[in-house]
């Protein structure tokens, strides 16, 4: 038991160390990197990435994917900005209507995958056609998305530090973050999001709601996704279709780098956490040096993708 203990929480100690070798390297290479500051910022710009990929760790630890992320962020801030602009809706009623379509329809795909047995790389898939058409179709321009209560908002803050503020944006990551974590390590509806990925079939044979949990993970994924579209119209105060275009890899690929397996059975929020934090630093680090491009993230990022991938491999081979 203590030489597997530690074997099986290798991906997340492995995230865990090349999160800290990359933040001293990149705190020694530029003044004043590591600072409050700084990492207040990690969190605030990649909130609704982090939401979004707390959505995505329930569904890959079942074995899934959700390809419809991405487009259900951009979505959900262009028909946020039309209500709020175009309907005159208060932003508290747009926000749980957009919230509302999006996990049912997570729910919707969690049930076809379920009911027919159909892959959920193409049903998701499917998904990310219709919710960016739909996007396009409300609106293909950038619609503004203002309103007294984004200002009310923005006055809700926790002090962390001298001039250092967490703001609501960050507020609602951290708490989707802490309540994620509980509900996968804590509840039956956790354990049993492990049990599927680990084996659906022997999961049927102990009696567990297998059928129910797969379409909560869904709606779960759908519900994070249009939450993650309504923190990033507050952080941007504009909606556009062509949000989060591509998001839905950034967001598998910060799962993966956390350590959660892509055959499932196996993974946390935290070490997601984690992962989006290797995002974060990378992108400041790249901003610090100012003669970089933005790629380099992304290559970076594919480097480290297919390595904690070959790692996952070695570790299914030793088991």
């Amino acid at each position: 038991m203590t030489l597997r203990a530690p074997r099986l929480h290798l991906p997340v100690l492995a995230t865990l160390a090349v999160l800290v070798v990359l933040y001293v390297a990149a705190s020694i290479r530029f003044e004043n990197f590591a600072t409050l500051r700084v990492f207040m910022n990690f969190l605030g710009d990649n909130a609704f990435l982090g939401i979004v990929a707390i959505g995505m760790t329930y569904v890959i630890i079942t074995g899934g994917i959700d390809l419809s992320v991405g487009a259900v962020i951009g979505c959900t801030t262009i028909c946020t900005a039309v209500l709020i602009q175009g309907q005159q809706y208060h932003p508290v009623a747009a926000f749980a209507v957009v919230i509302a379509a999006g996990t049912l329809l997570g729910a919707t795909q969690g049930w076809l995958i379920q009911r027919f047995n159909l892959q959920p790389f193409l049903v998701t898939l499917a998904g990310l056609f219709l919710c960016r058409g739909l996007g396009l179709w409300i609106s293909s321009e950038s619609v503004q998305a203002k309103h007294a209560t984004f200002q009310t908002l923005e006055k809700i803050r926790i002090p962390v530090s001298d001039g250092v503020w967490l703001p609501f944006t960050e507020i609602v990551f951290i708490t989707v973050l802490l309540v994620g974590a509980y509900v996968l390590r804590h509840t039956r509806f956790g354990r049993t999001v492990y049990a599927i990925g680990g084996d659906e079939q022997s999961a049927h044979l102990m009696g567990l709601p297998v059928a129910r949990t797969k379409i909560g993970v869904y709606a779960l994924s759908g519900f994070c996704a249009s939450l993650g579209g309504v923190v990033l119209v507050m952080y941007t105060s504009a909606g556009n279709a062509i949000n989060g275009t591509g998001l839905e890899l950034d967001a598998i690929a910060a799962v993966v780098i956390g350590g959660t397996l892509l055959t499932g059975g196996y993974g946390s929020v935290f070490g997601t956490f984690f992962g989006l934090l290797i995002f974060a630093v990378m992108q400041s680090a790249i901003t610090f040096e100012g003669t970089l491009s933005s790629w380099w993230a992304k290559i970076v990022t594919g480097v480290l993708l297919l390595a904690f991938i070959l790692m996952q491999r070695m570790l299914q081979r030793s088991r």
